[in-house]
């Protein structure tokens, strides 16, 4: 294999160890980097480690510095709260216009082109509950248990129920909302314990939709993004005193502790 068709191997390598490092802390918000430092850790050329910063900073884990360095996005614990209220208004007023009226116009529509334009949503509903049911109503021995890969699969579910609602300007707003609080929320599935909880929820609420019971799907979609708010903060806080705390001093006294870049 000649080195240009081995790059994107090494690209995505580089890529999961980066966001590896990230999302375990051994790469703490704030710090900084170079090119060069990843390269010569991962004993790559710094091509691919150039084109993995890039992945990561468009997912918005690490922001570059021209000619100097590369710096993980620091936290901003407020920022992720309005963030998350954000989310949950989007999300419950997808609800509400999926469990609403069986046929309306789409939103933005008029004249001729709003009658050929309806928002059908029984219709809607039953396509969107019978795809969701698939991955989240199985049973238990069919649940994933790969931390990753049900992140993914959670982003999506919430996407799913927004774009099915039918106003694109608000599916758009939603998508920079999760791209935004992507480095906070993997943490509860590869540090916490809702998994199993995830499921289970979802499968509540995809209930509720195949219904449209619109009181108990927004009541029970409310919760679930609250306790998975309540829950990736309290992990954000402790991986990071962890994370701090656990850092090797210099053997000078008195001296202040050392950032390790990696782990």
């Amino acid at each position: 294999m000649t080195a240009r068709a081995d790059r994107p191997s090494r690209s995505h390598a580089a890529y999961q160890s980066l966001r590896d490092d990230i999302f375990a802390f051994r790469l703490l918000p704030g710090d900084r980097f170079t090119e060069n430092d990843v390269a010569e850790r991962l004993g790559i050329s710094r091509t691919p480690v150039r084109e993995a910063l890039q992945r990561l900073q468009g997912d918005g884990l690490v922001r570059g510095y021209y000619r100097n360095g590369w710096e993980v996005v620091p936290l901003d614990l407020a920022r992720f709260e309005a963030l998350y209220e954000l989310r949950t208004l989007l999300e419950t007023h997808a609800v509400m216009r999926l469990c609403g009226p069986g046929t309306r116009e789409t939103s933005g529509a008029s004249g001729a082109s709003a009658m050929a334009a309806r928002f059908d949503a029984p219709a809607v509903v039953a396509k969107l509950v019978s795809e969701l049911d698939a991955i989240w109503r199985v049973p238990v021995a069919e649940r994933l248990d790969d931390g990753q890969r049900v992140s993914e699969l959670d982003e999506a579910f919430h996407l799913a129920i927004v774009h099915a609602a039918g106003n694109p300007e608000a599916a758009a707003v939603h998508q920079q909302v999760t791209d935004r609080i992507r480095i906070i929320r993997r943490l509860d599935f590869a540090f916490g314990t809702r998994i199993s909880l995830t499921y289970d929820e979802h499968g509540a609420i995809l209930a509720a939709l195949s219904t449209r019971d619109a009181p108990r799907a927004v009541a029970l979609l409310s919760a679930h993004i609250e306790d998975g708010r309540a829950e990736v903060s309290r992990l954000t806080t402790e991986r990071l005193e962890q994370a701090r705390t656990s850092l090797v001093r210099p053997e000078v006294p008195n001296a202040p502790a050392r950032r390790r870049r990696f782990g």
